[in-house]
């Protein structure tokens, strides 16, 4: 939009078109975006929907009559004929520029790249692949050059992301793609390792837990990629996984990371967990806890399970009662929180490499390896004096608290 004269304000007030991006993957979400695309509607009135909810676009209609147009999810030039269609543009070859690493909604120090879409995986708490469809993994080649401009722009940080993204390539059975004439094969740890050429810190999201992953902490462990994994693992108990359908043999997970932190020392490993799950008995929540006990993870996401119009969990038996799944999610975090805060303790009296985020009056907010942006920890360093957004300063830990740490610049 901005390449072709379209400018962008904050305020409904000022725009003469409003598009409103939505998400449809639960009930929850289906209603804020109802709710936004009413706000909308209210205070402007022209109004385009794109977005995962657009994939229902009668469900939108029948609450929105009146919106200009719906396009589903991926549907980058749908949106743009239609934004054409309803305020064409003014072309002004003086004005029309863009910077060389694009327009981002993230600040100019860190990005986010996309490397696949959809997902074969058919979990029965999502309806992610009858949204978005089976796993479309985009050339090597293209997703390199991409990160290249990024960095060549500034990023320091590049965070890999999909649906599901170690099975990156098998859509296109690890076919061999090219990049700066040289062959790089369609694979998430071929592709790793180019990524971790470029010199900038390089982040994996939504690591499903394939043997090939052993490869990747591998990399982690050599210093080509952050020694982080997200792994959501979801829950614990195999009759719930089994539920799930997800990987169900939860010694062999338990093994596994003792294998991985014995390759990488200094790895952090978060997850996610659905807690409430239709038939979760106490028994199974037990089985949870026990293994977030053991596995001593890092960093977790925790959510009480919600259905979702069109998952295969709806059909199933024994739901859980709201109330329940609030008690039992409440304990998760209670326990979760203690481990957390245990494991930062130990980090006091290191010396870490910290990306600076923001720059206030006395102190300034960071990230380690250990720290994602948004939905992590930060690190919180006083005296920052002289300091920048996108800088990397080694910060020596002083006090941690039960999500983020404190210290000061190394020698200051």
């Amino acid at each position: 939009m901005r390449a072709e004269g379209y400018r962008i304000v904050p305020t409904y007030d000022d725009a003469d078109l409003v598009v409103v991006n939505t998400c449809g993957f639960i009930d929850a979400a289906v209603e804020e975006s109802l709710e936004t695309i009413g706000e909308a509607l209210a205070e402007n009135g022209r109004v385009i929907v794109t977005g995962c909810l657009g994939a229902k676009e009668q469900v939108i209609r029948n609450a929105h009559p009146q919106v200009l147009a719906v396009t589903g999810p991926d549907s980058l030039q749908q949106v743009m004929d239609a934004v054409h269609s309803h305020l064409p543009p003014h072309h002004d070859p003086y004005s029309d520029l863009v910077p060389p690493g694009g327009i981002k909604l993230t600040p100019r120090h860190y990005a986010y790249i996309k490397i696949a879409e959809g997902c074969n995986q058919r979990c029965t708490f999502c309806i992610i692949p009858s949204m978005r469809g089976d796993l479309m993994s985009r050339p090597a080649g293209d997703v390199l050059k991409e990160a290249e401009k990024l960095v060549g722009a500034g990023v320091r940080e590049l965070l890999i992301v999909a649906q599901d993204t170690a099975a990156y390539g098998v859509d296109l059975k690890y076919r061999t793609g090219f990049w700066q004439g040289r062959p790089v094969k369609t694979r998430v740890t071929e592709l790793a390792r180019q990524l971790g050429s470029l010199g900038a810190w390089v982040r994996l999201h939504y690591v499903y837990p394939y043997p090939h992953v052993d490869e990747l902490v591998e990399l982690m462990a050599e210093g080509v990629i952050l020694p982080y994994l997200d792994v959501p693992l979801q829950h614990a108990s195999p009759s719930i996984l089994k539920a799930m359908r997800r990987p169900g043999n939860i010694e062999n997970t338990l093994q596994r990371i003792e294998q991985w932190r014995a390759t990488c020392p200094d790895l952090t490993l978060r997850s996610t967990f659905i807690v409430g799950f239709p038939g979760e008995t106490d028994e199974d929540f037990e089985q949870l806890l026990a293994f977030i006990e053991e596995a001593r993870l890092d960093r977790v996401g925790a959510f009480a399970y919600s259905p979702v119009a069109g998952a295969a969990a709806n059909a199933l038996p024994n739901p859980v009662s709201e109330e329940l799944k609030e008690e039992r999610l409440e304990r998760f975090m209670e326990l979760q929180t203690a481990i957390s805060a245990d494991k930062l303790q130990d980090k006091v009296g290191r010396t870490l490499t910290v990306l600076v985020d923001e720059v206030g009056e006395d102190e300034a907010y960071g990230r380690g390896s250990a720290d994602a942006p948004e939905i992590d920890g930060t690190v919180i360093i006083e005296k920052s004096a002289g300091l920048e957004a996108g800088q990397l300063v080694r910060v020596t830990i002083t006090a941690a608290g039960e999500h983020d740490l404190f210290g000061e610049l190394a020698g200051g």
